[in-house]
C-alpha cells in the first residue's frame, strides 16, 4: 500500500514539474520576444574589456542560446564596477577584487553567480631591476624593496590609483609590508586602465602591478619593449574573476534574472571551452580547479 501511495505521489510531482516547466518556458519565450531589445547594463573590470573577452562571450552566448539581448558594457575599475552594480546602474558585473566583492555581498547588494576564471598578477619593471625585485622571496618583500629603492631615488612605481581590482591588490600588498607610499615623489598614479598604466610605466622605466593577461597581450603586440616580468607569487598574486548580479530593485525583474542565470550557465560550460581555446596564456578557465580557486578567493577576502 505504501509503495502505491509513493508511486502516485511521484507521478503527481512529475506532472506538476512538467506543467510548471512548460508554462515557464512559454513565459520566458514570450517575455524575451517582448523585451529582448532592452539592454542589460554590464559593468566590468577594464582588463576583461581590453582583452576582448566579454565581446567574445556575449556574441557566442547569443548565438548559442538564441536570446536576442543587447549587453551595454561599462568598462571601469572593479571598485566602480561594483558601485554601479550596487545602486542598480548595472545589473551584471565582472570583477576581480574579492575583498570588495565580499563587502557588497555582506551588505546584500550583490549576489555572486560564478567564479569563472583566474590568472595571476605580476610585478613588472625595467630589465635592470634597480630594486632587485627578481630576488625577493615573495611579493610583499618585493614591495619593500621597491619602497626602499624609491626612497633612495633609484626608481619609480606607477599605481592605477583607481580602486580597480589591480589597485586594491596593490594597496593590500603595501599594507602587508606595513608601508604607505602615498604622497612620496616616486609613487605616481595614472588614474587610468591597465593598458595606459603599463605604457606609462614603460615610458618612465618604472615598476607596476599588472594582471597577466593585459601584460602578455601588450608584450605580444610589441608595445612593451622595456618592461619585463619580475615576480610571480601564487599566494599573494592569484587573480580571480567573478560574475555578480545586482540585488537593486532596478534589476529585480524576471527578464534580467533569466538572462543573468543563463549567462552564468554559459560561462561555466561553453565559456570555459572558449577560455581554454582562445585565451591560453592570458586567462585560465576554472574548470577542474573550482574548489582550489574558490579557496583562493576566500583567502583573498581576508587580506583586507
Amino acid at each position: 500500500m505504501k509503495s502505491k501511495v509513493l508511486g502516485v505521489l511521484f507521478i503527481i510531482v512529475a506532472i506538476a514539474i512538467g506543467v510548471s516547466s512548460f508554462y515557464m518556458g512559454i513565459f520566458y519565450r514570450e517575455g524575451l520576444q517582448g523585451v529582448g531589445k532592452r539592454p542589460i547594463i554590464v559593468s566590468t573590470t577594464t582588463s576583461l574589456y581590453q582583452l576582448g573577452l566579454l565581446d567574445d562571450f556575449f556574441s557566442d552566448f547569443k548565438n548559442v542560446t538564441g536570446i536576442d539581448v543587447e549587453f551595454k558594457v561599462l568598462a571601469k575599475g572593479s571598485g566602480e564596477a561594483l558601485r554601479l552594480l550596487a545602486d542598480g546602474s548595472a545589473c551584471i558585473a565582472f570583477v576581480h577584487a574579492p575583498s570588495l566583492e565580499l563587502q557588497y555581498m555582506e551588505q546584500g547588494k550583490a549576489e555572486q553567480l560564478a567564479i569563472f576564471a583566474y590568472n595571476e598578477f605580476l610585478i613588472v619593471g625595467p630589465a635592470n631591476d634597480p630594486a632587485d625585485v627578481r630576488n625577493a622571496p615573495d611579493a610583499v618583500k618585493a614591495f619593500e624593496r621597491i619602497y626602499r629603492a624609491g626612497e633612495s631615488g633609484a626608481t619609480k612605481f606607477v599605481s592605477r590609483g583607481d580602486m580597480s581590482g589591480t589597485n586594491v591588490r596593490e594597496l593590500q600588498l603595501w599594507r602587508l609590508a606595513d608601508l604607505n607610499p602615498d604622497g612620496r615623489p616616486w609613487y605616481l598614479k595614472s588614474g587610468q586602465g591597465m593598458v595606459q598604466t603599463l605604457l606609462m610605466a614603460e615610458n618612465l622605466g618604472a615598476y607596476t602591478l599588472t594582471d597577466e593577461g593585459t601584460f602578455t597581450k601588450l608584450k605580444s603586440q610589441g608595445r612593451l619593449q622595456e618592461l619585463v616580468e619580475l615576480k610571480r607569487d601564487p599566494r599573494h598574486l592569484i587573480n580571480v574573476y567573478s560574475m555578480y548580479l545586482s540585488k537593486a530593485s532596478a534589476c529585480d525583474d524576471p527578464y534580467t534574472w533569466y538572462v543573468a542565470f543563463k549567462l552564468r550557465d554559459y560561462l561555466m560550460t561553453r565559456g570555459q571551452d572558449l577560455l581554454a581555446s582562445k585565451y591560453e596564456g592570458l586567462i585560465k578557465p576554472v574548470r577542474g580547479y573550482e574548489d582550489v580557486v574558490k579557496q583562493a578567493w576566500e583567502a583573498l577576502t581576508r587580506l583586507g
